[in-house]
């Protein structure tokens, strides 16, 4: 007989671990990213070894009041589809902050194990967490875990199948994780009451989304206009009591729960001055003046060693090429009697264009192992925020940036990243000026500039992605004077990522994700060109008859037919007539 399917939801808030605990449990390779909005639909997976067991990696969310639409997809999802356990990733090392969504999941009739993720950081901090005391107070298991080095991860699961088929209430809806004040209490036990049996679940979770005038949450509860009279007036008597708005209230209420319970379960080390070494590296890295010069000097730094370094593989694999493998599969092909015309396209045509592609491979390998660890470090996310004080002048916001240094290894995910951003007219701007940052498609374009005009310089490279931000700028500029993109950017808030040592197996996974998108669609478009092309220059029409040409009469070639018209159009800016 087989074990019953069990759906696990993976939710917690952004950057919290939830990919790489998805990627540790399922063996995927979804993209793993050391900043916010990286999961920006639900992904679906199967436990490694236990293939009744699914799991749904959510996007990430703060609370169950959605703001954002990724933050939408995670309610609705937990509200419709009603997995069998929700595995709640908190960020230790952020618990106050964390836990304000683990009291609005643990209010939904839906089991919840907790994850007490980057446990090892908090170690590291010198904070210590009573998990043990945590657990009795949420009244749910709390398992201490590090995703990262699989601490952790494989007792995560066992606790979730096994809540699933206790008959054990823990984690679920009946049990008060963290108390309002009195006042509060009451006015929810009075809105529960006035709500009644229309509510076939989740009560007290319906009762304080009513309070707090969530009319999304309370989609398809029909309330008569006396329940409804009825509710008004209680939320209305705690707003003037305490001159505050119901959700404000509430999040009050919540936060203020959350750090009575906090200060009996953690026990934090002594700092000086009170600043961890994130903030004391953000105090530079940051700086009002500072941050720009370091940020050019970062992504000079990159593109050279990318480039200096690319260039003696790339001589490497064109030797492989050129003096190896050609020759070789011409004289193959010679002795098996292969017309003139076959053997010149696979050797000039096909191998030629692999070539042409696969040389400039290991520039765009070290260039994507760099922006890797500078993703895992957690830098990235500083340049998201620096440069937001630069976009904000020109119209655009910072949440730009994040699709725009996805779209360095390709504008297409960087395209479809934009649609964590809410306003419509933000996205659009995203989404038309992501292009224009260099890509790796782009890269050996540049390199090629870089050596044909500049003889190599290193700076070109660097000076190609600058220019690229300057024509976002411009661009921004432009359409901010249309009536479509006419107003104020959104406001950018996002969360920065404590510093830590980047992951060999995230970088890695980075790199080959970029590198074989690189491949498989640059490739593509370079090895059909490279086929054209050589068509082009070896055949010719004489006579009314297409022949195959010698190279010493390539002059009469399609392509130097074609040339010679083109030639002309382009006579004006000197290249030829």
């Amino acid at each position: 007989m087989e074990p019953k399917p069990i759906i696990i939801a993976l939710a917690g808030n952004p950057n919290s671990g939830k990919t790489t605990l998805f990627n540790k449990l399922t063996g995927s390779r979804q993209r793993i990213g050391n900043w916010p909005g990286v999961t920006i639909e639900k992904k679906e997976g199967t436990v490694k070894g236990l293939n009744h067991v699914t799991v749904q990696d959510l996007p990430g969310i703060y609370s169950l009041s959605p703001y954002t639409p990724e933050e939408e997809i995670s309610r609705n999802y937990l509200l419709n589809e009603q997995p069998d356990v929700i595995l709640n990733i908190v960020d230790s090392s952020n618990l106050e902050r964390n836990l304000y969504l683990t009291t609005q999941l643990l209010e939904l009739d839906i089991p919840v194990v907790v994850a007490l993720n980057f446990i090892d950081v908090s170690r590291r901090d010198g904070d210590k967490i009573d998990s043990r005391k945590l657990e009795k107070k949420l009244g749910c298991p709390v398992i201490e875990t590090s995703a990262l080095k699989g601490e952790g991860v494989d007792e995560c699961i066992a606790r979730c199948i096994s809540t699933v088929k206790s008959d054990d209430k823990t984690g679920r809806a009946d049990k008060v994780a963290a108390p309002f004040g009195e006042e509060i209490e009451k006015a929810i036990k009075e809105i529960k009451s006035a709500v009644g049996d229309v509510a076939q679940k989740r009560h007290r979770w319906t009762a304080i989304k009513a309070f707090e005038r969530d009319e999304k949450a309370l989609t398809g509860i029909s309330l008569t206009a006396l329940q409804k009279e009825m509710i008004e007036g209680i939320i209305r008597r705690i707003e003037e009591k305490l001159d505050d708005d119901s959700e404000s209230i509430i999040t009050t209420e919540r936060y203020a729960a959350i750090k009575a319970l906090t200060d009996n379960v953690i026990v934090r080390a002594e700092r000086k001055g009170n600043l961890t070494r994130s903030d004391r590296i953000d105090r530079v890295v940051t700086h009002r003046f500072w941050a720009y010069p370091i940020f050019i000097a970062v992504m000079a730094a990159l593109y050279y060693i990318a480039i200096s370094l690319g260039i003696n593989t790339q001589d490497m694999v064109d030797g492989w090429f050129g003096d190896g493998l050609i020759p070789l599969v011409q004289g193959w092909m010679e002795g098996l009697g292969a017309s003139g015309w076959l053997t010149g396209l696979v050797t000039d045509g096909i191998i030629g264009g692999v070539g042409a592609v696969l040389s400039f491979v290991p520039q765009m390998i070290i260039l994507f192992i760099l922006l890797g660890i500078m993703e895992d470090i957690g830098y990235m996310a500083r340049i998201a925020f620096i440069l937001d004080r630069l976009f904000r002048r020109f119209g655009l916001s910072g949440k730009s940036f994040i699709p725009m240094l996805i779209g360095t290894g390709c504008s297409v995910p960087g395209i479809m990243a934009s649609r964590t951003i809410e306003s419509q007219r933000d996205r659009r701007m995203t989404i038309i000026n992501t292009p224009m940052i260099p890509c790796g498609a782009k890269l050996p374009i540049i390199a090629l500039v870089a050596g044909a005009v500049f003889g190599g310089a290193w700076w070109v490279a660097p000076l190609a992605y600058l220019l690229g931000l300057l024509a976002v700028i411009v661009s921004g500029i432009i359409l901010k004077k249309t009536k479509m993109f006419y107003g104020d950017p959104s406001p950018f808030v996002m969360e920065l990522p404590a510093y830590h040592v980047p992951s060999v197996g995230n970088v890695a996974r980075s790199t080959w994700e970029r590198s074989w998108s690189f491949i498989k669609r640059a490739g593509t478009v370079i090895l059909l060109s490279s086929v054209v092309l050589w068509f082009l220059l070896h055949f010719a029409v004489i006579d009314g008859s297409l022949v195959m040409i010698e190279d010493e009469m390539i002059a009469d070639s399609i392509a130097a037919k074609v040339g010679a018209v083109l030639g002309h159009l382009f006579a004006p800016l000197g290249f030829g007539g």
